[in-house]
């Protein structure tokens, strides 16, 4: 079991890209990547890089993956070794590394869907159609939609100083229809109220 969760050293997004591209099945890019993607500009530091995938692929990704990488389940405060052919539930985490002394390169998000609609973890009654969920820069790589990341950054348990500084960046350039699906979503999931709520 590994427990060097801050040692970093992440695969560059044109890496991802060219890793991803030969695995048949849905990903993108997320996290603060995917934010800058959309604008297409770096706009901080980022110290590692996630990818999203569907639960029904998981298997896919991990026979291909498995060839060159050591994947760890990321669960309850805990790393430990994704085996072959094990099916992952409930874990939504994976972090990837070389071997069991690299650094890690990247993490998966593990997603579930319904009906090919993504469903948000944290309100099973919040979702969007897959086919809407992913954009594409100009040279064709996938990236989560801002409004969709901004969501997961939001409605964390914890919102990072990183999550609001991302927020407050993306908010000029996030289009109208953008900013009502957040504000609908925010509001299912927090109906006592969010701070980000008055911004949109």
């Amino acid at each position: 079991m590994r427990t060097d969760i801050s040692n970093w050293m992440p695969l560059t997004v044109s890496e991802i890209h060219k890793l991803f591209s030969d695995i048949p099945i849905r990903w993108c890019i997320a996290g603060g990547w995917a934010l800058d993607m959309h604008l297409r500009k770096q706009t901080r530091e980022h110290s590692d890089i996630d990818i999203i995938i569907t639960r029904e692929e998981q298997l896919i990704a991990y026979q291909y993956l498995n060839r060159d990488w050591m994947l760890y389940r990321a669960e309850d405060g805990k790393l430990s070794l994704w085996e072959d052919g094990e099916y992952l539930n409930s874990t939504h985490d994976v972090w990837v590394t070389k071997n069991d002394e690299s650094p890690w390169a990247y993490q998966l998000m593990i997603i579930d869907t319904e009906d090919d609609y993504w469903i948000y973890k944290r309100d099973k009654s919040i979702r969007k159609p897959m086919a809407e969920m992913i954009l594409k820069t100009v040279d064709g790589i996938p990236y989560l939609r801002p409004e969709i990341q901004l969501l997961h950054k939001a409605g964390s348990s914890k919102v990072r100083e990183k999550d609001y500084i991302d927020f407050q960046t993306m908010l000029p350039s996030l289009l109208h229809q953008e900013k009502a699906w957040l504000k609908s979503s925010l509001n299912r999931q927090f109906p006592e109220g969010h701070d980000w709520v008055g911004f949109l």
